[in-house]
């Protein structure tokens, strides 16, 4: 088994809703398509771009199952199964490796502030079910939960939690884990606007929704780091650093599908309570979109 099957960028696709708030299967499959066929190097449904929280198990189950038919084996697949509680969170991870994902992702959600003792209980217990790496998330904004570096060492003891996800939006977080847990830990990237800075220090990869938007740059970022060629690196990353923090600054759900739309793509509906961007919103993420455009186009 691979342990660590994922590298570069790993896109996450949106979730799209129709008008009865019903999740549109064949958008889904389309816009997955277009991520694995933009060369993306993995593909991550049921993440925050996913409204992966807004789910209920039967929508979660068939977000899953139309990924695994859309990717096909192309590129490996890491699927969200977080839940409040250990016992669903093992339902759907089993769910997941048994539809052939190639890894699942866990971040710790909670009502109740956990202790350091009961969120390693909690991913001792999925991954003693299941065969398949995890990646351990780490988004306090969202989860909830920020696990300290001494954390993360403690949940990568156990054999199969074998990834980190860091999105804490900390620089200097990444350099310590690089540093505390050794030059081959397996840590990703989740905060958009530390792209560069991240790898830089040191990840492996970049889990990102923005290459349903600008997946050229997103990649070209990645392979300009793999040359070493730091000054290219840079300009790819000053072309995108404005959409990546509006996305982040606007909730990637809605900034996602907005920009969707402004491609021609679709985006789909939402599921409330989400709401969509307002006109001056989508007006600015057109500006956005267009200049990167112009500049791409110039360059």
């Amino acid at each position: 088994m691979n342990n660590v099957p994922f590298k570069g960028v790993i896109a996450y696709p949106i979730t799209p809703f129709d008008d009865n708030e019903q999740i549109d299967i064949p958008l889904f499959k389309k816009q997955v398509e277009r991520l694995v066929t933009t060369g993306v190097h993995g593909i991550a449904p049921l993440g925050s771009t996913g409204v992966m929280p807004y789910l209920n198990d039967t929508e979660k189950e068939a977000v899953t199952e139309a990924t695994m038919q859309q990717v096909a084996g192309r590129v490996p697949t890491l699927v969200g199964v977080s839940n409040l509680t250990t016992e669903r969170t093992v339902y759907h991870a089993k769910f997941a490796e048994k539809a052939g994902a190639t890894a699942v992702m866990i971040i710790p959600m909670s009502y109740w502030k956990l202790t350091d003792d009961e969120i390693v209980k909690h991913y001792d217990t999925v991954a003693s079910k299941i065969a398949i790496p995890i990646m351990a998330y780490n988004n306090p904004a969202t989860g909830g939960v920020d696990m300290s570096p001494a954390l993360l060492k403690r949940l990568l003891e156990i054999p199969n939690v074998t990834m980190i996800k860091e999105s804490t939006g900390d620089i200097q977080r990444m350099h310590y884990l690089r540093k505390e847990l050794g030059e081959e830990v397996a840590f990703f990237n989740g905060s958009n606007p530390l792209a560069l800075a991240a790898f830089s220090a040191g990840a492996r990869g970049w889990c990102t929704a923005a290459p349903n938007l600008i997946p050229e740059l997103n990649l070209a970022l990645y392979a300009a780091i793999q040359e070493n060629n730091l000054e290219k690196a840079r300009n790819v990353f000053y072309k995108q650093v404005n959409l990546l923090k509006f996305i982040v600054a606007k909730g990637l759900p809605r900034s996602i599908k907005a920009g969707l739309d402004l491609l021609g793509v679709g985006g789909g509906g939402f599921k409330s309570p989400i709401q969509p961007l307002s006109q001056n919103e989508i007006a600015e993420l057109d500006c956005i979109l267009s200049a990167i455009e112009n500049e791409v186009y110039q360059s």
